[in-house]
């Protein structure tokens, strides 16, 4: 089933979101953002972040690698902007404003799709990893980091419940990761190499046949 959104009521989420967005996540997330930037440097020398936003990932890839900055929003892609060149990052060489489900590259175009914090807030999950999948290398691959939900149980039950709460603020309380899995599977071309357990965040790493 094809899912419908809104992008422009997104991107009018997105930027009143802009305006306070580094403020909650610059410290909250700096682990988490250098995790996920040395696992997708180690892979491979161009780089697609999918979810950019204000530019938080950028600064910790290896200054060796080619990164390309990708996001819905307009005016978080601004700050990104901004970011990149107060703090010189010459190794990012283009921010894009673009929908996840609708990449405007090429095929096989890079060795590593990086997700940040995005793929349990998209809409159409599936679609969004298809097209990251797409743009992907043979052998690349495709590294997540993000909050995902318990499988089963009471927890599962109160996350699900505060669900709507939670994606206010830009997170996640019931994407699981049998989801990305269930996806991979289903493709087939696709397999989950590793599920690397944070204290709170969960990185999941795939590799394409």
């Amino acid at each position: 089933m094809t899912v419908q959104y809104d992008l422009k009521e997104q991107e009018r989420v997105y930027a009143t979101f802009a305006k306070f967005y580094d403020a909650i996540y610059l410290w909250l997330f700096a682990l988490p953002h250098r995790r996920i930037a040395a696992a997708a440097s180690a892979g491979g020398p161009k780089i697609l972040e999918i979810g950019a936003g204000t530019g938080l990932v950028l600064r910790y890839y290896k200054r060796d690698r080619e990164v390309i900055a990708a996001d819905l929003s307009v005016a978080m892609l601004r700050k990104a902007q901004e970011k990149i060149g107060r703090l010189g990052l010459s190794h990012v060489r283009g921010i894009v404003a673009m929908d996840a489900c609708n990449l405007g590259f090429p095929d096989t175009a890079f060795d590593v799709v990086s997700i940040p914090f995005m793929i349990t807030l998209v809409p159409d999950p599936e679609k969004a990893l298809d097209e990251a999948f797409r743009v992907l290398k043979p052998g690349g691959l495709i590294v997540i980091i993000s909050r995902f939900g318990a499988e089963d149980g009471l927890q599962a039950q109160v996350e699900a419940a505060v669900a709507p709460l939670m994606k206010r603020i830009g997170l996640s309380s019931s994407f699981k990761v049998s989801r990305v899995a269930s996806w991979a599977e289903r493709r087939g071309d696709i397999a989950m190499r590793d599920v690397s357990r944070g204290l709170y965040f969960k990185m999941l790493t795939l590799q394409k046949h």
